[in-house]
């Protein structure tokens, strides 16, 4: 009986909980972690259904210390995770113009032509500034308000009576905006249409100063746009935590007034480390190939293909390598490619190209073509939808530093992957597994501090009430079989003299370190509010399957030895020692390490090269509402 408890206690230890906000948070971490001083918390909802002045039984101790009692009509109660939400654009506000012209000079002195030709037309009068209306959020209305409020700075883009070279360089950048992944239709503008036969000065004066506010506010937002994206990630939902990046518009202007080249200025103002150029290059490439005449090879299985079986498919499985393989792939089996004879069978040759695209592609390289091998063998995605995953892509990476960094972990949810670079370089690489539908885990970026060895594994109050409350309630000696530890309000009980019936929030229970702990060996820490780390794992199954969104939350690692090593900067020789003493203890990394615990549909690998992966958690189609919110409401009239 132990041991199918024992089982069944594995197979949902799957380390991390829900960790959600709430008015009433119950914390969910171990008193290793308060010793430690870890910042990490489990926040979670709980929705308990007491009954109240029910009988108390004797022995039952309450969270609070009290006695308790068993009321088998009680309800489960539950715990609720984050969601996603129907975005909400930022605010537009009017500028204030009402200080865009100096009343000392208003109507009497025009401004000085920024072209010095004492022979050009008069310059446009400030006053119809004043007259103008533009709509902009509060930072791009803070920098308007600024540089047109001093009335020393002339204007932009208008000499004289009509539009200078400034301002047609600016609309050509700002209409190539899809090149770097943004919509030209969030800063399109059109120039005004003067009227030759209208003499009256007045009407052509308004239009320009009218035009003049319109492209300053439409350059700010682009500048702004570029270095921190168009949404804001945590209105997407309670998964996504990032600090929105501040951009300083100050200087904008003025800058865009002294450069010898708007356009230039302004395409330099997007990322340019080397994922998001890689990003940028692979959009440039789709968007000028003809996607509508491709060909689509088709693979239907209906069942796995091992080595040694034969399928009629084997002729469109060749046909697909020889498309979608690398240049060193086609090289390297030129004969198999080039030799095949249009055979059903699934050669040892044919098995040996088929291995070397799965390891190509990050799949699991034992020649079984099932599902995920098909879809990256056709390419998986159409042009338009790859498009769509880079444009995604691109907004995302802008949520991150530009720089990630010469020595940092990436972990890409979509891949199952978690890379490890330093000087700038990929040095290792490995599987991993992350949360499943149900249980998601975050985006957001921190700082690696500390390795934990032998770890207790502190069970998150979303696992203790969504999985092991109904089991405490049929046998509330169900934590003490399995050896378990079990603390209410820090005081160590037994789990069958707890009141299963009440509020757990107050009741902590952890799985000391042993062969079956649900964290393994290991546990490498990055302190946040949601309770995720990378971590060891007992169940060294699921490292085989291609789709691994399978926890908890957190990132298991298929080897965590190796990711430890690299972390502290030392051995994985040195690792096991430290693993070998069977003790719990942490050990603090030399350097904090950035982590990033990310979510890219499309990315580049380490040798520059774009791979695109399948939307897990379908996330990226709330980006793309999130884009259609935004450019509706930027171009909702005034």
């Amino acid at each position: 009986m132990t041991f199918v408890l024992k089982s069944a206690v594995s197979a949902l230890a799957v380390s991390c909980g829900l960790a959600v906000m709430s008015a009433a948070p119950a914390h969910a971490y171990t008193l290793m972690d308060m010793l430690r001083g870890d910042r990490q918390r489990s926040q979670s909802t709980i929705f308990m259904d007491q009954a109240p002045g029910r009988p108390v039984p004797r022995g039952a101790v309450g969270p609070g210390g009290s006695l308790g009692g068993l009321d088998p009509e009680a309800p489960l109660p539950k715990v609720s995770g984050p969601r996603y939400y129907t975005y909400k654009t930022e605010t537009l506000q009017f500028v204030d113009t009402s200080k865009f012209a100096d009343p000392a000079v208003t109507g009497a002195v025009a401004d000085v032509s920024s072209s010095g030709d004492a022979g050009a037309e008069p310059a446009v009068q400030r006053r119809f500034l004043a007259q103008a209306k533009v709509r902009a959020n509060a930072d791009v209305a803070k920098a308007l308000e600024a540089y047109y409020g001093d009335s020393r700075n002339p204007l932009v883009w208008i000499d004289g009576s009509q539009i200078n070279e400034r301002a047609k360089s600016a609309l050509a950048a700002l209409a190539d905006a899809a090149s770097v992944g943004l919509d030209p239709a969030d800063y399109a503008l059109q120039a005004p249409a003067i009227d030759p036969a209208n003499p009256d000065p007045a009407v052509r004066d308004r239009a320009l100063t009218q035009f003049e506010l319109d492209l300053s506010a439409k350059v700010l937002a682009f500048v702004q746009d570029t270095v921190r994206g168009r949404i804001d990630p945590n209105k997407i939902s309670g998964y996504h935590d990032f600090q929105r990046k501040m951009v300083n518009l100050a200087p904008v202007l003025k800058l865009a007034r002294m450069s010898p080249d708007v356009g230039a200025y302004l395409a330099n103002r997007s990322p340019d480390g080397p994922q998001f150029l890689a990003l940028k290059a692979e959009l440039a490439k789709l968007r000028a190939a003809d996607g509508g005449s491709e060909e689509r090879i088709v693979i239907s299985l209906d069942r796995s293909l091992k080595p040694g079986d034969s399928s009629p498919e084997i002729a469109n499985i060749v046909k697909a390598i020889g498309k979608h393989g690398s240049e060193a792939l086609k090289t390297d089996h030129a004969a198999t490619l080039s030799g095949y004879t249009g055979s059903s069978d699934y050669s040892p040759d044919i098995v040996s190209l088929v291995e070397d695209f799965q390891k190509e592609r990050g799949l699991k390289a034992d020649g079984v073509i099932g599902q995920a091998t098909v879809r990256a063998m056709t390419g998986g995605d159409t042009n338009a939808s790859k498009i769509d995953k880079l444009v995604v892509a691109m907004e995302q990476a802008r949520w991150l530093p530009e720089d990630l960094g010469s020595r940092y972990v990436m972990i890409n949810q979509p891949a199952f992957m978690a890379y490890y670079h330093n000087d700038g370089k990929e040095q290792l690489s490995m599987r991993v597994v992350v949360g499943g539908k149900n249980n998601q885990t975050y985006f957001f970026d921190d700082e690696i501090e500390t390795v934990e060895f032998n770890p207790f594994w502190g069970v998150p109050q979303s696992i203790i009430i969504n999985e092991m409350l109904p089991k405490l309630r049929s046998d509330p000696n169900y934590l003490d079989q399995l050896g378990y530890e079990v603390e209410v309000n820090g005081h160590a009980v037994a789990s069958s003299s707890v009141d299963w019936y009440g509020s757990t929030d107050n009741v902590s229970v952890r799985q000391p370190p042993s062969s079956d702990n649900a964290l393994g060996e290991l546990k490498i820490l990055f302190p946040n509010s949601h309770a995720i780390y990378m971590h060891d794992t007992p169940s060294k199954s699921f490292f085989k399957r291609d789709m691994r969104a399978l926890s908890h939350g957190c990132v298991r690692l298929a080897e965590p030895r190796a990711m430890a090593a690299a972390v502290l900067g030392t051995s994985i020789d040195d690792v096991a020692k430290q693993i070998a003493t069977g003790q719990n203890h942490a050990v603090k990394v030399p350097q904090k390490i950035p982590v990033y615990v990310s979510y890219f549909t499309a990315w580049p690998n380490k040798d520059g090269v774009v791979e695109y992966f399948d939307d897990v958690y379908g996330r990226d189609g709330y980006v793309d509402k999130a884009f259609d919110a935004t450019t509706k409401a930027r171009g909702a009239q005034i």
